[in-house]
């Protein structure tokens, strides 16, 4: 792999004694420092959380020469010691689900992060863009998900081709990630499993973390106008020895305020799964489907869309929640579709700009209403986290002030209501369901 790598290093290099032209070098420093409260109010008397934190990221980069980039970014975590979240909840034992991923949740009481999160060189001529070391990447599986401290980073090779009339060829060979919510870069294999594992098809719980085994992922994308309305966007992650994702997405423009999507998500699995042995495989079938439909109808500054996903029955959807969030239609903030089979799940989205103090203040909110049906919570099968039936309200507030445009405060206010009859056990409600989450963020980026 070092190898492969390396050789990739070499080809802009190459190319680049093909061009003489230069500029005097260039340096940037810039960065990001953030504070972030969080809490989350759970069932009756099942346990609270609460968690302050601070700090953000520094990024230098060096242009040497005018097609050539040099960039290096420094992430940080540091807890500010609100609540002792190593003190699980009493009864089911188990710790918070969101405050811990302000910090290293592998480590808790580990105070401060830091990480060499970018290092990369970064080369660049007319239409081609060459990136190799440790970068973010934004794919619809593997993506930084910038919903807490330190996001989702990625080590290895990307390639971006761009023609004259937008259409976008990429390709991505990654043999490292540095999960949300860590402190390092792990191994393919070995970063699957740092999040919770939930439950393997016999219902207790799976052990295919330390246990999966997988060198690399390979991406390809293509993004084209195939008519003035019609759009197609494709991609494919093929995952070494565990699974292949290939994901398609149709947009069609019917008029200049309304517009549907479809996509269409199918995997299969590669190799071993991950393992040899059953019980520690973690890609433990031999497929998954996910279809779905968006409308979105723009007005000025209001955007309303319906969309709904349905996960077929025959496999459970299954992506590294170590990797990113689902880029999916029916998404929304603080829950997955992942890990379920035979789901179904529509959304309302409400998205408005308003000004609020001519030329002093803009809010930005988003408004998302979603009903998800899931399969029993006692069918490990068909739901691999045993979560409840639910609907999903979530408003997130952006705010743009004028006078200090270099800070970005944002307000996300959460509720997930379950449905149905529920088993009367606190470990399906517990960080699940019948729930409030409050998230405000202080972004200053210079």
């Amino acid at each position: 792999m070092r190898n492969v790598l390396l050789f990739l290093l070499l080809i802009p290099m190459i190319l680049e004694a093909q061009d003489s032209t230069s500029v005097k070098p260039k340096s940037k420093l810039s960065g990001q420092w953030r504070t972030y409260y969080m809490t989350t109010f759970n069932k009756d008397d099942l346990k609270d959380f609460e968690a302050l934190a601070t700090g953000g990221k520094l990024k230098y980069q060096y242009y040497p020469i005018n097609t050539l980039e040099i960039g290096v970014a420094v992430y940080n975590a540091t807890n500010l010691g609100l609540q002792d979240l190593s003190i699980p909840d009493e009864s089911t034992g188990r710790l918070s689900r969101y405050e811990e991923g302000l910090f290293d949740r592998l480590d808790i009481e580990n105070d401060a992060i830091f990480l060499l999160g970018e290092l990369y060189a970064k080369y660049k001529i007319p239409k081609h863009t060459f990136t190799v070391g440790r970068l973010k990447i934004n794919t619809p599986l593997v993506n930084p998900e910038d919903g807490r401290m330190i996001p989702t980073l990625a080590q290895g090779f990307w390639y971006t081709h761009t023609t004259k009339n937008l259409n976008i060829f990429q390709f991505g060979l990654i043999n490292k990630i540095a999960p949300r919510s860590t402190a390092k870069f792990y191994g393919i294999g070995e970063s699957i499993g740092t999040y919770p594992v939930g439950r393997n098809r016999s219902g207790t719980a799976s052990l295919y973390a330390g246990n999966t085994k997988s060198d690399y992922i390979i991406f390809t994308n293509a993004e084209v106008q195939l008519t003035q309305k019609l759009r197609l966007g494709i991609w494919n992650q093929f995952t070494q020895n565990i699974s292949n994702s290939l994901y398609l997405k149709p947009k069609l423009k019917l008029t200049s305020t309304l517009t549907i999507e479809g996509e269409w998500l199918h995997q299969n699995k590669i190799g071993t799964g991950g393992n040899r042995i059953d019980s520690l495989r973690y890609y433990n079938q031999n497929s998954a489907d996910v279809v779905g439909l968006k409308m979105a109808y723009t007005y000025h500054c209001t955007i309303i869309s319906l969309a709904y996903n349905r996960i077929v029955a025959h496999g459970q959807f299954l992506s590294p929640r170590e990797w990113g969030r689902e880029d999916l239609f029916s998404f929304q903030k603080r829950e997955r579709s992942e890990g379920t089979a035979d789901n179904h799940a529509l959304v309302l989205k409400y998205r408005n700009e308003l000004e609020v103090t001519k030329e002093k203040l803009r809010v930005t909110t988003i408004l998302s209403v979603g009903r998800h049906w899931k399969p029993k919570v006692t069918d490990a099968i068909l739901n691999k986290y045993a979560v409840p039936d639910y609907t999903h309200i979530n408003l997130d507030v952006f705010f743009t002030i004028k006078k200090l445009k270099r800070l970005k405060p944002e307000l996300l206010i959460s509720s997930k209501l379950g449905n149905g009859a529920i088993p009367n056990n606190p470990n399906f409600y517990f960080n699940k369901v019948d729930l409030l989450h409050v998230d405000l963020i202080f972004n200053y980026n210079f």
